[in-house]
């Protein structure tokens, strides 16, 4: 499904891709803004999610540049109508990296509301009414949506923002599997919860399906990691075997078998 996707451009080096499905999301606001507006609603509204998922590839870039201050290879930003997902090579063990890394998103975020905030505040506390659809409404709800994408990716659910900064404070106090684990189980109380608050409270199902993603991605980021540290661990274990049969003159005779990819669910 992520293949599904089309390369526009690269920004600072960065391919920067759309998943088809956006074009959906597009037409769908599109649709919604003639029903209300005609052209003038649809137009005004293609348009605010346009700049909305502009902002949203400057949250991504605050996390790709910030990465690649320690190393890290961002090949793709993708875009899908869930959000964006910026695609490390690998993501650094260190806690004050990956706390630095994460918070970098969220923060471009509160930026760009800062700057947008003089732009409205006039129309804010205006007592005239602002325009349905105009360019007053549209920076209005892009420093909302700001604001919100901010302080939503913030929440502790792994892998969300907020989850990888709970993991790397954690990790400061244990190993990083460990923390991850307690971050996953966490996530897995928190993201179904979040889920039915959003149907039942603000028939957000859109907002409930990105939970239900996030559930699910944070258990396959820990199955990865897992499977990852069973497989040095047997590694590690066999090169120190087969040291200690030389230093004993003993040949080692044949190839190991696969390393063990058993998965356990955290506890």
């Amino acid at each position: 499904m992520l293949g599904w996707s089309i390369n526009l451009f690269r920004i600072f080096g960065i391919q920067l891709a759309v998943h088809v499905s956006f074009l959906l999301l597009l037409a769908y606001f599109g649709y919604e803004g003639w029903l209300e507006g005609g052209w003038l609603g649809a137009g005004w509204s293609m348009l605010l999610i346009v700049l909305f998922f502009a902002c949203v590839v400057m949250h991504e870039l605050g996390h790709s540049l910030t990465a690649r201050r320690y190393g890290v290879r961002v090949p793709r930003i993708l875009l899908m109508p869930i959000g964006g997902m910026a695609e490390f090579d690998r993501i650094p063990r260190q806690p004050r990296a990956e706390l630095l890394i994460t918070a970098a998103g969220p923060a471009v975020n509160f930026v760009l509301v800062v700057v947008l905030l003089p732009l409205i505040w006039s129309d804010l506390w205006s007592e005239q009414a602002v325009p349905r659809y105009g360019l007053e409404t549209t920076l209005i709800e892009l420093t909302a949506g700001n604001l919100l994408m901010g302080a939503f990716n913030l929440l502790p659910v792994f892998p969300m923002d907020g989850g990888r900064i709970l993991r790397a404070m954690l990790a400061r106090k244990m190993d990083y599997l460990k923390a991850t684990r307690r971050a996953l189980l966490i996530a897995r109380i928190a993201a179904p919860l979040l889920a039915l608050g959003a149907v039942y409270f603000l028939h957000a199902y859109l907002l409930a399906v990105l939970f239900l993603f996030i559930f699910f991605a944070g258990d396959a980021e820990y199955r990865q990691l897992l499977r990852r540290e069973q497989e040095a661990a047997y590694w590690a274990d066999w090169n120190r075997r087969v040291l200690l049969e030389q230093a004993k003159g003993v040949g080692q005779g044949g190839e190991p078998p696969p390393p063990p990819t058993v998965y356990h669910g955290p506890n």
